[in-house]
């Protein structure tokens, strides 16, 4: 699957090379601690797939424009200042294998240098007058916002039925997703009708992505993601969902005691991770993140031919085939 994404940055190379210099001048500061971090964030950036949405819809529907790359730099700011956040709030030392910005300059540092990105974000759009993308991208933070606090809430409980799991990654997750798709269009001047239906292509995306990140806690293999760790951090993942709406009620009690008081004991952890894949939580997840995976691709059919809407669709592939 590597080959797929390596394949599409391939006939995107200009213009990623162009975004990336668009996102680098919109972080420009003179405040000399500030640009050594923020130099540190650009160096050490992931694959870009949100970016690459961005530019890939736009591009279906005709030229990459500055009103693109504005809005692809607009994603990765808020994407970024999320992540730093997130780093802050569950008490991370590593993002992508770097030490995370907490670690290396303290959570103050941390939150100041996700609020100015936000804040750079903001300006982007007001500077260039660009109303229509700031909405949506406004509406993406509101939506992440809510999907996390529902999140927390819920795990104190751990109550989550599959309902509450899909609105919350639905907000948490694949609202960025849904956002980048709907920039892409917006910035090639779609009627409401087209941003919306990409805005839902990015929303399925978004949720079969996240249903991936799911399938990684309980995977034999070495992804980068160590096994277990969602429910070491208390999270109610859909295989776990799953596997407890089909358990008895002792069984449901005892499982959800072990996550509340035990979730630091590996073998504890290993005993839910079995429980989880013997009620068969990993195969329905699966199911339901090539459910829709083919949700996502089906509104594809009524966009025109072309390689970019060809690449859109690997990207879709990609991303539930990814190692991490």
């Amino acid at each position: 699957m590597a080959e797929i994404l390596t394949h599409i940055k391939k006939d995107l190379a200009e213009e990623l090379k162009i975004f990336e210099t668009v996102f680098s001048q919109s972080v420009k500061t003179k405040v000399s601690l500030l640009d050594t971090i923020l130099n540190y964030i650009v160096k050490r950036k992931g694959k870009q797939v949100r970016p690459m949405f961005v530019m890939l819809t736009a591009s279906c529907y005709g030229p990459i424009t500055q009103r693109t790359y504005r809005g692809a730099s607009l994603v990765e700011l808020l994407h970024t200042a999320t992540l730093v956040h997130d780093d802050v709030v569950d008490d991370s030392n590593k993002r992508r294998g770097f030490f995370s910005i907490n670690a290396l300059w303290k959570n103050k540092v941390a939150v100041l240098v996700g609020d100015f990105l936000l804040s750079r974000g903001l300006l982007l759009s007001i500077e260039n007058k660009d109303f229509d993308l700031l909405e949506i991208v406004t509406d993406a933070v509101k939506r992440m916002s809510e999907g996390e606090l529902l999140q927390l809430e819920k795990a104190r409980r751990l109550d989550i039925k599959e309902e509450d799991y899909f609105d919350i990654i639905s907000k948490k997750t694949a609202s960025l997703f849904a956002a980048c798709c709907a920039i892409g269009a917006a910035s090639s001047e779609q009627s409401p009708e087209v941003i919306n239906k990409m805005r839902l292509f990015g929303e399925y995306a978004g949720i079969a992505f996240q249903i991936k990140d799911d399938l990684f806690d309980f995977s034999e293999e070495d992804f980068g993601k160590p096994k277990g760790v969602d429910i070491k951090e208390r999270k109610m993942t859909l295989p776990l969902i799953f596997a407890l709406s089909k358990a008895d009620k002792a069984e449901t009690k005892s499982i959800i005691k072990k996550i509340k008081n035990h979730s630091t004991n590996p073998q504890k952890v290993n005993e839910v991770i079995n429980f989880i894949n013997l009620s068969g939580g990993p195969e329905y997840a699966r199911s339901k993140m090539y459910e829709y995976k083919e949700k996502a691709l089906e509104l594809l059919a009524e966009v025109p031919e072309s390689k970019y809407k060809t690449h859109l669709q690997g990207l879709v592939n990609y991303i539930i085939e990814r190692k991490h």
